[in-house]
């Protein structure tokens, strides 16, 4: 890559709390974060990347880089304010949403989710509990591209076929069944036997959210969550607003944001009352920080709780132990996780012990580092259907880097 296409492009800075020497960070370490970005966009890995960091609860580095439209012929920048779908990260907000339940004494997580669900309470699901929904050790399907299985269809696969077969005068829909009664005997392994990343089980768990709660799982995630950390760009449904400011990575993307803007957009049933609970907020780098800086300070965020430091702790401590991951043509024999926050450690990172953290697909990443006190996250929508592990490890050994 040509030297000159890299320092071609330029970052836009976001609003700051303090310098990064305030908070003995490196501010070199900045800059090379932002050619680093600016190479994976001449690349052609990345379309556009921004990022928040923050140490000690203050934001030091906060930006964006490269174009927000997917389109050559745009050239309007991306800015650090500007949102983007943020996938799996959406599950850590289901497993603090779940843990408030918890804390509030409305259950517990070893209880099976047949005691909240009946479509659960009969074999082989009755024995499933929400901490292994949460720690992905259910022995449910995992999702569709963990495994090389060309016989697998998803439960989502399952849920539209039984949906067209519906008739509307048998009663409302029941998406929980259709997906139980149609994949074969309902589990890959036996429950607690390994760690399979099941999206599909965080669904289950905003349907028990909603049991629990009486409200849907989305309100109760924005109401209990989102707007008391003051999170405006977070939801779960795109305001026209919001949409003047989503990065656009598609045609389709593109047509779906000016229906919105113009208030013709309309999602057909059963899709509008299914939680989207595994994967289906949007957000900001900034607003991610938010949440990251709560659970840094124990589940409180300027005077406004959250949760109790006790659930955080639970949270964020190995909560699995000797369960291998087989997942992505992985090898592992255990599986660091924590309730509904990844933990894994190894060769390719230089966070700390204990470090808990979420990726989201399409990319983007949330770090937490409580040692350092230091939390990440940014968005680096990948182009095309690979995966680009430049953007997201590397990125997080850059940022860590720059801790003096």
């Amino acid at each position: 890559m040509d030297t000159n296409e890299r320092d071609a492009i330029k970052a836009i800075r976001g609003i700051t709390d303090c310098t990064p020497a305030e908070v003995g960070y490196d501010e070199s370490r900045i800059e090379l974060l932002n050619r680093h970005l600016q190479g994976l966009i001449v690349d052609g890995e990345i379309q556009c990347a921004s990022y928040c960091i923050s140490r000690h609860g203050k934001i030091f580095a906060h930006g964006a880089v490269g174009p927000k439209s997917y389109k050559k012929e745009d050239n309007t920048p991306l800015t650090p304010d500007s949102i983007h779908y943020i996938a799996s990260i959406t599950k850590t907000f289901t497993a603090v949403a779940i843990m408030k339940l918890v804390e509030d004494g409305v259950t517990r997580l070893d209880v099976p989710v047949g005691e909240i669900l009946p479509q659960f309470a009969t074999p082989p699901f009755n024995g499933v509990t929400l901490f292994q929904l949460l720690t992905h050790t259910s022995g449910m399907h995992a999702d569709g591209n963990c495994f090389e299985n060309k016989y697998q269809t998803s439960y989502w696969g399952h849920i539209e076929m039984a949906y067209k077969l519906h008739k509307p005068e048998k009663g409302e829909f029941d998406w929980i069944t259709a997906a139980l009664s149609t994949i074969g005997s309902g589990f890959r392994v036996k429950p607690d036997t390994e760690w399979a990343y099941c999206s599909f089980g965080f669904v289950i768990l905003g349907a028990v959210i909603e049991k629990l709660s009486g409200m849907s799982a989305h309100k109760y995630i924005e109401d209990n969550i989102l707007k008391p950390l003051k999170m405006t760009d977070s939801s779960f449904s795109i305001t026209p607003d919001m949409a003047k400011r989503f990065i656009i990575s598609s045609d389709e993307m593109e047509k779906h944001l000016q229906k919105i803007t113009a208030g013709t957009a309309v999602e057909d049933p059963p899709w509008n009352t299914i939680p989207s609970t595994g994967g289906g907020m949007n957000s900001t780098p900034y607003d991610l920080i938010r949440f990251g800086n709560m659970m840094l300070s124990g589940g409180t965020l300027e005077g406004t709780r959250i949760l109790g430091r006790k659930a955080v702790e639970k949270m964020t401590t190995f909560a699995i132990h000797g369960k291998p991951n087989y997942c992505w043509n992985a090898n592992e024999p255990d599986r660091g996780y924590g309730v509904g926050f990844d933990m894994r450690n190894g060769a390719a990172f230089t966070f700390s012990q204990g470090t808990y953290m979420h990726e989201g697909a399409g990319a983007c990443s949330l770090y937490i580092d409580p040692r350092e006190e230091l939390a990440a996250a940014w968005i680096v929508p990948f182009i095309g259907e690979d995966w680009y592990p430049r953007a997201l490890f590397n990125v997080q050994n850059i940022i860590w880097s720059g801790i003096i």
